[in-house]
């Protein structure tokens, strides 16, 4: 159960799904909505009755354009009941920048747990040539290299965006955003659903209501993540968690579903408010 409540990859995923990609393919489309949006958390199932309740939030904002990168601001606070008094909370912050070409990402995260200290991370990685260079100032300074083929999260939604509208169902990256301790990649498949046209009713929440929404279609993403380490020693093929929500064509997500293999966890959009984009010069 504790897995919930780490840096979590599919939430900080869900950061640069909301906020959407930059340049690239997308580019053609105009600017990327700023933002920011507020999610409701909620236990939608618990597979092997090991969590009674949970119930948390999560709070971002976004600012930036193609030009001069992204930066996310992000925080996720969560409670699980696991029952018989015992009850984990968790404060996950979040703040980072990813260039829009997706050569450059730098990040801070820092989780709590109870009344623990915090656990922190501090790094930056560059892309070049063939291969990324990593530099880890937390937990302690180290400096290492990925293979060039490795993509950031704002790039990872840029790519599924790019596969739906070419009509693609399936997409796998290796992708690393510098959770858990800066030092780990995911393998990640992503499965993508028929298209949802923009005049196809709904339930109702801020995004499907709000004008710079109502027009935009939106496609039905799945994806899962896979510890690559775990792969390549034992040929592990369960994932860690998968995450489903709904992605617009303008990067902004919906409908949330967090899937920790023994229980299941639920994002309703409690918030959306459009901010002022500021052009690239």
């Amino acid at each position: 159960m504790m897995h919930l409540f780490r840096t979590s990859l599919g939430v900080m995923a869900l950061a640069a799904a909301a906020f959407g990609p930059g340049g690239g393919a997308l580019a053609a489309n105009g600017p990327f909505l700023a933002h920011q949006a507020l999610y409701d958390l909620s236990l939608v199932k618990s597979r092997s009755n090991s969590v009674n309740s949970a119930r948390g939030r999560i709070l971002y904002n976004f600012t930036g354009n193609a030009c001069e990168g992204y930066t996310s601001e992000f925080r996720q606070v969560s409670e699980l009941d696991s029952g018989e008094g015992k009850i984990t909370l968790s404060d996950l912050r979040s703040n980072s920048w990813e260039d829009g070409a997706g050569k450059s990402y730098r990040f801070k995260i820092e989780t709590r747990m109870n009344e623990a200290d915090a656990g922190r991370v501090d790094g930056s990685a560059e892309r070049d040539g063939d291969h990324i260079n990593v530099k880890l100032k937390l937990p302690a300074p180290k400096s290492f290299t990925l293979d060039g083929k490795v993509v950031f999260p704002t790039e990872q939604i840029q790519r599924i965006i790019a596969a739906a509208k070419e009509g693609k169902s399936l997409l796998e990256l290796s992708v690393y955003d510098g959770s858990d301790d800066g030092q780990k990649v995911y393998n990640t498949l992503t499965v993508i659903g028929q298209p949802i046209p923009a005049d196809r009713s709904t339930a109702s929440d801020p995004s499907t209501s709000d004008e710079h929404m109502k027009s935009l279609k939106r496609w039905p993403v799945t994806v899962s993540y896979f510890d690559r380490d775990a792969q390549q020693k034992e040929g592990e093929q369960t994932p860690v968690y998968a995450m489903s929500f709904e992605l617009y064509e303008n990067g902004v997500s919906r409908q949330l579903v967090l899937d920790y293999n023994d229980f299941v966890i639920s994002g309703a959009m409690g918030k959306f408010d459009v901010k002022d984009t500021k052009p690239c010069n």
